[in-house]
C-alpha cells in the first residue's frame, strides 16, 4: 500500500486559507466557528481558519470527554491564541443537556443501537450549538470532514458534524491533513495521537470502529478509483478493500442529495 510523495504543503495550504477568506469575504459574514476536539482534522481546519485573518472562533463542547482529548484541544487552543489574535475561544458544556436528553426519551434493550444513536445525538448537539455560536457572531460554521470521511466511508453523523457551511479540507486525504498539520505547526500531542470521533465517552479509535486505518481506506479508495474488484485482492488488501466497498455503499444516503419525491405533472 503505497503513498502519494508529491503533495505539495505549502501552496495547498496557501490555497484553502484564500479560498476560505474569499468565500467568507463573498457571504459578508466575520469569519469562522469550529468544533475543537483534539484531533488532527479540527486542529488543521482551525489552523486554516485562524491564517485567513478573520475572525477564527474555537469552541470546545465536552459531553462526558476523555481527558485526554480534553486536554489536546485546550493545548491547540492555547497554541493557536498565542500566535493568531483573532482567534477567540468558548466553552460550552453539553453533559448537562445530554443527560437531560437521556431522560427525555425511552431506552431500549438493544445497547449496540441504543449507544449508536446516543453518539450520534451527541455530535448533533454540538452542531446545534456551534450555529448558535454562528448566528450570534456572524459566523459560518467550518466543517473538519477529510475525504476519506466525506467521500469514502461516510465516517460522520448526519446533520451532526455533517452539518457545516463550508468544508475546507473535504478534498484531502488523512494522510494529506497529517502533513499539512506538520507545516502549520499543529502540537505534537495531536500529530501524535490515534483518530477518535469522541463520541462514546472512551478512548476507542475510529480504527476500532471502522476495522481498517486511514492509510489502509486511502488505498482502498484509490483502488476503487482505478476501478479495481475484491477478486483483484488477497490477505490484508482483499479484507480492507471489502470494508471500503462495505462502509461506501451503506452509508451512501450522507453522501447523496437528499431524495425529493416529485410530483408528476398529470397530478397537478
Amino acid at each position: 500500500m503505497t503513498k502519494k510523495n508529491n503533495f505539495k504543503v505549502g501552496e495547498i495550504s496557501n490555497y484553502i486559507v484564500t479560498w476560505l477568506r474569499e468565500y467568507a469575504q463573498n457571504a459578508k459574514v466575520e469569519g469562522f466557528v469550529i468544533g475543537i476536539s483534539g484531533g488532527i482534522d479540527s486542529a488543521v481546519t482551525s489552523s486554516l481558519c485562524a491564517q485567513t485573518g478573520l475572525k477564527t472562533l474555537c469552541v470546545e463542547m465536552p459531553i462526558h470527554q476523555h481527558i485526554t482529548q480534553v486536554n489536546r484541544g485546550k493545548e491547540h487552543i492555547e497554541q493557536l491564541m498565542s500566535r493568531f489574535p483573532n482567534v477567540e475561544h468558548a466553552i460550552a458544556d453539553l453533559t448537562p443537556v445530554f443527560e437531560t436528553f437521556k431522560k427525555a426519551v425511552p431506552e431500549i434493550e438493544n445497547q449496540d443501537k441504543l449507544n449508536l444513536s446516543l453518539a450520534n445525538t451527541r455530535a448533533r448537539l454540538r452542531m446545534s450549538t456551534l450555529y448558535y455560536f454562528a448566528g450570534i457572531h456572524g459566523l459560518l460554521v467550518a466543517g473538519t470532514g477529510n475525504k476519506v470521511e466525506d467521500f469514502g466511508v461516510g465516517f460522520y453523523t448526519k446533520y451532526g458534524d455533517g452539518g457545516v457551511d463550508l468544508s475546507p479540507i473535504a478534498d484531502l486525504v488523512k494522510s494529506e491533513v497529517y502533513e499539512i498539520g506538520k507545516y502549520l505547526k499543529v502540537p505534537q500531542s495531536i500529530l501524535n495521537a490515534a483518530p477518535t470521533d469522541g463520541l462514546f465517552g472512551d478512548s476507542r479509535t475510529d480504527e476500532d470502529q471502522l476495522g481498517a486505518s486511514y492509510d489502509e481506506l486511502e488505498w482502498a479508495m484509490e483502488q476503487v478509483e482505478r476501478n479495481k474488484k475484491s477478486e483483484d485482492f488477497s490477505g490484508r488488501e482483499k479484507v480492507v478493500f471489502d470494508i471500503y466497498k462495505r462502509l461506501n455503499t451503506i452509508n451512501q444516503h450522507k453522501m447523496n442529495p437528499i431524495p425529493v419525491c416529485i410530483i408528476p405533472e398529470e397530478f397537478h
